[in-house]
């Protein structure tokens, strides 16, 4: 090896982080997105918004929504009910119906679900069918438009490069940490080194905790030799991992009333020290072989396989064994998981975690911005001015535009097709969905064929104007507005109005900040431009594009 250690880190550093950096762009800011999916899913969702937000106890939400199904569908093999949060006000009372004919999925069961009033039992009015926060948390592992093997081995693939990338910038910057104090401003490439420095080491364990469990999640796609060895079919292996004792039950068809929920409720709270209820699961209301299953609620563990007790439905009697405990391998991996998708933290935490997700945003966009920056002065060395530029460093350019500036528009867009495509449309999750990738797909072309400063401005211009206008859209389409939302205590609405907000005019003040004169040094006492002026002029080149 010719170079040095450290420089050949440096090299491994810069490749393994530029050819998959666009994709992790993504990744982490559908990812960060993903920590407030419950609230994103209810602001797109105005019916929901005047749901009661009192606090009411479990056991008179789960009553209420225990007489609706008993109302509605006393003879469905399976009911499912969803227990009102801080983050969701409304209960989820589902039932199984059988499919109508023709339907896909012969011999299966579909879903019905009704949004209930905690307080009162009252039907809310139908939300409108969208994906929500759901569809950036799948994105961020499953992409879209593609198999979801095919996507989760892309996402897994880079993420070994992030990860490689963190590892090989942690050699490289031997004076990481007072760097993390160091942010000279108006220097060029310095400056951005600087930027980039400071948001990879503000969170650095998070990006090596998010970048490691995120493989983990996966591993037994990526790993199976290890199944295989030992389990001749992986469907056993599956059925021991997730244990469900009522897995294989069959209805006894022998009419037996359904026993009061609610002590089952309070002897489930008992067993876990005070935690609530998330979810009850009834198989077989009202026949002899019903069964209750309790599953405790999210936000009282790191882990994300979460306890479940399972009651006789007639007698109302405990079936499981509270305390038996799960292999250390399985709790492991479900320690792992729940770091990764952050369901145990308060809202303090979840912040955090949201604010460190837009840090790595922050680190992979300088990232990709730097190494234009390092390419440009080569042009101008070359008697090129900057004007004529490869076809490499074009597309890089065009890429970054597309990733950084492209990205937050089709995502405003999203939450503007929620609202301006009618409710009655039919396939309306898959419309707005289409809206999110026509707005990418156009601005993408947009910056590729044109990969200059004027182009910056306008898509970062558009989306801090569809950011910054999503509140009075909230307000004008039916859905509680900031000063409503605040003073009914309806935070995960008028949170979501404030950040979306905050991120608006960020980018507006970015676009303005490009929209300024560029402040050219004269660096000139000796009759020649001083590398360290071409360079900073470089920067400006490689961030807002060639002169036009």
């Amino acid at each position: 090896m010719k170079e040095g250690f450290r420089q050949s880190m440096a090299w491994l550093h810069t490749w393994s982080g530029l050819l998959v950096g666009w994709v992790l762009f993504m990744v982490f800011a559908c990812g960060t997105a993903s920590y407030f999916r419950d609230e994103i899913t209810l602001w797109m969702k105005p019916e929901l918004h005047a749901a009661s937000h009192a606090q009411v106890p479990q056991a008179v939400a789960l009553k209420n929504a225990v007489d609706t199904l008993q109302d509605r569908a006393a003879k469905s093999q399976r009911w499912f009910i969803t227990m009102p949060t801080e983050r969701e006000p409304a209960v989820r009372a589902g039932y199984a119906v059988p499919r109508e004919k023709g339907s896909p999925g012969r011999g299966r069961r579909g879903l019905k679900t009704v949004a209930l009033d905690p307080a009162t039992g009252a039907e809310l009015s139908a939300p409108r069918e969208t994906r929500g926060g759901d569809f950036f948390f799948r994105l961020h592992f499953d992409l879209h438009y593609m198999p979801a093997i095919w996507g989760r081995w892309i996402v897994g693939v880079c993420a070994m490069f992030m990860l490689v990338a963190i590892l090989s910038g942690i050699v490289t910057h031997k004076r990481i940490f007072k760097d993390f104090f160091t942010f000279r401003p108006k220097k060029g490439q310095r400056s951005w080194l600087d930027f980039h420095n400071v948001s990879a080491v503000l969170a650095l364990p998070y990006h090596l905790m998010i970048t490691y469990t995120g493989l983990l999640t996966l591993m037994f796609l990526y790993f199976p030799q290890g199944i295989a060895a030992v389990y001749p079919d992986k469907d056993a292996f599956y059925s021991e991992l997730f244990q469900n004792p009522s897995a294989d039950a069959k209805a006894a068809k022998q009419f037996a009333p359904l026993a009061p929920i609610a002590p089952m409720l309070q002897e489930a709270t008992r067993h876990w020290h005070g935690a609530p209820a998330g979810r009850v699961t009834v198989m077989f209301p009202n026949d002899a072989n019903a069964t209750v299953s309790i599953t405790q609620q999210e936000g009282h563990g790191i882990t994300s396989d979460l306890p479940t007790l399972v009651f006789n439905g007639v007698t109302g009697a405990l079936v499981t064994k509270p305390d038996v405990a799960s292999g250390g391998a399985a709790q492991t991996r479900g320690v792992m998981y729940g770091l990764h998708v952050g369901r145990f933290a308060d809202p303090l935490v979840r912040a955090l975690f949201f604010l460190s997700g837009l840090a790595g945003c922050i680190m992979v966009a300088t990232g990709l911005l730097l190494w234009a920056v390092k390419e440009r002065p080569k042009y101008a060395r070359a008697g090129r001015g900057g004007v004529l530029t490869g076809f490499g460093l074009r597309l890089v350019d065009g890429l970054n535009i597309a990733a950084v500036a492209g990205l937050p528009l089709a995502m405003a867009v999203f939450f503007w097709a929620n609202r301006l495509i009618a409710t009655d449309v039919a396939g309306r999750p898959d419309a707005e969905i289409r809206w999110f990738f026509t707005a990418w797909a156009v601005a993408s072309i947009a910056a590729l064929l044109w990969p200059r400063r004027p182009m910056w401005r306008i898509q970062l211009l558009l989306g801090g104007l569809a950011f910054a206008l999503l509140p009075v859209l909230n307000a004008a389409t039916g859905g509680a507005d900031l000063f409503t939302s605040i003073a009914r205590g309806v935070w995960p609405v008028a949170g979501f109005d404030l950040v979306t907000l905050l991120l608006g005019l960020g980018l507006l003040y970015a676009a303005h900040y490009l929209g300024k004169p560029r402040a050219v040094k004269a660096a000139k006492a000796a009759g020649t431009e001083s590398s360290e002026a071409a360079g900073n002029d470089a920067v400006n080149t490689a961030v807002t594009g060639s002169r036009a």
